[in-house]
């Protein structure tokens, strides 16, 4: 049996220290074959790797451990996708990216919807986004959202206790009623899952469709008044926040 030495990480670890991606996606880059090391392709997950000592490639371009992690706040407008690159050439976040003159390779922990707006945190701090992402975490994810019709006590009530949505499990959130037109309403709603279009699935459960919706907070991050289309660097006392939500066993 192979000994592990004393700077042996897991090899979905180090990719995510790396920027590569997030180490949830990075186990999927290893089990698709695409990684190598010292030129040997691995696709068993547990897999350890020196990083001083061997050369890790991903789809043939070799990963280096990024220097230092850096942390973005970016307030994403509509009809813009939350991913780095489109096949279709639509405005995506690395056209954001190169207009503010960010260098650092950094991706999106999760996604909005192209319609949706609102937070969200670019970072190349792969065991972070882990946490961020995962159910399991229960990192809490607040939504402004302008919904169809009034909704009754009744309907908020079901949105609290939890039910379910199509495509998956039951889910509950918390609901604040911000204020009330002829036939809209705010609301203020925080999930804890971010299963994809979770919101806007509960809303049309209780018979009220979104018509817009704008993530205003991340676990201890919030949008404030940071401008549609910018970016701000976290500061230190909120990237001390954010990891303290991560367990140390991550890093073994």
């Amino acid at each position: 049996m192979k000994k592990t030495k004393p700077n042996d990480i897991r090899l979905q670890l180090f990719l995510a220290q790396a920027g590569v991606a997030s180490r949830r996606k990075a186990e999927g880059l290893i089990q698709e074959g695409r990684v190598a090391v010292d030129g040997k392709v691995v696709d068993r997950l547990g897999s350890k790797v020196d990083p001083e000592r061997q050369k890790v490639t991903v789809d043939g371009r070799q990963v280096a451990m990024a220097a230092e992690p850096v942390y973005y706040l970016f307030n994403k407008p509509r009809q813009v996708l939350s991913t780095l690159h489109d096949p279709r050439g639509r405005p995506g976040l690395k056209d954001y990216l190169d207009r503010a003159g960010i260098k650092e390779r950094v991706f999106p922990v999760g996604r909005l919807d192209w319609d949706a707006e609102g937070l969200i945190l670019m970072t190349n701090d792969g065991a972070l986004a882990q946490v961020l992402q995962h159910p399991r975490f229960q990192v809490p994810k607040t939504y402004r959202v302008k919904v169809r019709g009034i909704p009754t006590l009744q309907s908020l009530e079901r949105l609290k206790t939890g039910l379910p949505i199509p495509g998956g499990k039951e889910h509950r959130a918390d609901v604040e009623r911000i204020k009330t037109g002829a036939d809209r309403t705010w609301l203020l709603i925080t999930v804890w899952e971010g299963e994809k279009h979770q919101v806007k699935k509960m809303c049309e459960a209780v018979g009220h469709p979104v018509i817009t919706i704008k993530r205003e907070a991340l676990g201890p991050l919030e949008l404030g008044r940071l401008p549609h289309g910018e970016f701000r660097p976290l500061t230190a006392a909120e990237v001390a926040a954010l990891k303290k939500l991560v367990p140390p066993a991550l890093f073994t």
